[in-house]
């Protein structure tokens, strides 16, 4: 052991021993090297999803966040353009947005977000960019229930821009269809003509789009002509549109507007 220690002359010795038992010591060890390894690769895999389920959120949030940004670029433009329908109608307005609409399709109406306190009226009428919209039926002081220009309760005195030709539009109850009835059947209407506010009755100011006509039915045994008429506004495809404070004085009682139907109803 002194000579050892001084001079380390059995290092070959210990150098052959220490390879001999190498294969035992790895043996040994193996357990402990297996299990470090798959804790390894355990905590590797829930790195991996971890980053993988990062990456999905991250994705889904910047979808989400494109998506936001295509949708208020949207209303932005929309916005826009009911600002340039506001400022080529001289009657004041208040601009709303789309609460909800009725469960039921065939009920054709929808609730604004303003009421009363807004200065909304029953009878007031609604427009977007493309025209109008429809009409208000009832209100409360938060919202307003709107029914819309093919609501079959709705009715419009209007004209045929093309030769000042005055009738009476009628919603049909359908969505995207609307009903010019009671034409004599020499009425210069044709399919393409335009339908606009005529201002009869104070309620509709005049020169405001309502749809183009698509179809003419003529029922020669009751002597009348029909058009059909697809609506310019569409209430389906926006959220904000105006209602045109008008006066409610202004509004002509319901006798009146069947008054006028009533001579329309009469042959030319």
């Amino acid at each position: 052991m002194i000579t050892d220690a001084g001079w380390r002359v059995l290092d070959p010795v210990r150098q052959t021993t220490a390879i001999m038992l190498y294969p035992f010591q790895k043996a040994a060890l193996w357990p402990r090297d297996v299990v470090v390894k798959f804790n390894d690769w355990s905590n590797a895999v829930a790195i991996a999803k971890q980053e993988s389920e990062a990456i999905q959120r991250q994705r889904i949030e910047l979808a989400q966040i494109s998506a936001h940004a295509g949708q208020m670029a949207a209303e932005n433009a929309q916005l826009r353009r009911l600002l340039g329908v506001k400022n080529t109608v001289q009657t004041p307005s208040v601009a709303v947005e789309i609460l909800y609409t009725a469960a039921n399709p065939q009920n054709q109406s929808m609730v604004l977000t303003k009421g009363s306190n807004h200065g909304i009226e029953p009878g007031m009428p609604v427009i977007g960019e493309g025209g109008i919209v429809g009409q208000i039926r009832r209100v409360t002081a938060m919202t307003s229930e709107a029914a819309l220009v093919t609501n079959e309760n709705v009715s419009i005195p209007a004209m045929v821009l093309r030769n000042g030709l005055r009738v009476i539009i009628f919603g049909s109850g359908q969505g995207g269809k609307l009903e010019v009835r009671y034409l004599s059947m020499d009425a210069d209407i044709r399919v393409g003509d335009s339908l606009t506010t005529s201002g009869i009755g104070g309620i509709y100011p005049p020169g405001i789009s309502i749809g183009t006509v698509t179809s003419i039915e003529t029922n020669s045994a009751e002597g009348f002509v029909r058009a059909i008429a697809a609506p310019s506004a569409h209430p389906e495809r926006y959220r904000h549109f105006l209602v045109l404070l008008v006066p409610t004085d202004e509004v002509p009682e319901t006798e009146e507007l069947d008054a006028v139907t009533h001579l329309l109803k009469k042959p030319q």
